[in-house]
């Protein structure tokens, strides 16, 4: 019997292969597929186990706030192809109860997949800057909410998150709760509201991947081992 587990990780322009390095961890009972809209294989997460969504450009716009054309840090041009390969993703995952774990760009994704919206940009919303500056992702402190499975599965009330987004959510799913913030009120995470006849989901707003000490860092180590074990369940 084959006992590897296989995550579908959604592919990104930029930094992809932390992703899978993150997820690995030099453990050999797991096997990365890459999910990618050049490829168009979304049929091959039919052999998933768990779906990583992963960071990258912003989404365009003209999904969530049709008359959204210009605003600070938006990119050159949008990559909708992506947008609409990794929509289609989540809603397989969804059909298929396969445990899901959203990053940054991934967390975007499914709050508006399931009718939520975003903020544009950050500091034009008189936030503060939460973007990645020179090749340096920011650290600010994060609080997570009581009863929530994010604190169930972190154990802490509160830690340093790596953040590189000028986006963030605006109005969140109605099917979702917010399970964390930043210190000046930005959402930071989000989960299902009602578990019940739901795939296993997690999202973040910060990069475990890459966060600092992430080996055992609860805000990164602790969400990998989570998603490995919802992910062997789903096997069984």
């Amino acid at each position: 019997m084959n006992n590897t587990i296989k995550i579908g990780v959604s592919f990104s322009e930029t930094k992809y292969p932390n992703y899978p390095a993150w997820i690995l961890d030099n453990d050999r009972g797991i096997e990365i597929i890459e999910l990618s809209w050049e490829k168009q294989n979304q049929d091959d997460l039919q052999n998933c186990h768990g779906l990583l969504l992963t960071g990258g450009i912003d989404m365009d716009p003209s999904i969530y706030f049709p008359e959204l054309t210009e605003y600070p840090n938006r990119p050159e041009e949008w990559n909708k192809i992506r947008d609409r390969f990794e929509l289609d993703l989540f809603a397989k995952a969804q059909l298929m109860l396969m445990p899901v774990l959203g990053i940054c760009r991934g967390l975007q994704l499914i709050n508006i997949a399931l009718g939520g919206t975003l903020i544009p940009d950050l500091e034009e919303a008189g936030k503060q800057n939460h973007r990645n500056m020179d090749g340096v992702d920011y650290v600010h402190p994060v609080s997570l909410s009581n009863g929530t499975l994010l604190t169930e599965v972190c154990k802490i009330p509160k830690a340093l998150a790596n953040s590189a987004h000028h986006q963030s959510i605006e109005k969140v799913a109605e099917t979702l709760i917010i399970n964390c913030f930043s210190d000046d009120g930005v959402p930071e995470g989000i989960e299902w509201k009602d578990k019940n006849g739901r795939c296993a989901m997690l999202c973040v707003q910060w990069h475990p991947e890459r966060i600092q000490n992430k080996e055992f860092n609860p805000l990164s180590e602790n969400i990998r081992e989570w998603f490995f074990e919802e992910a062997i369940k789903f096997k069984k």
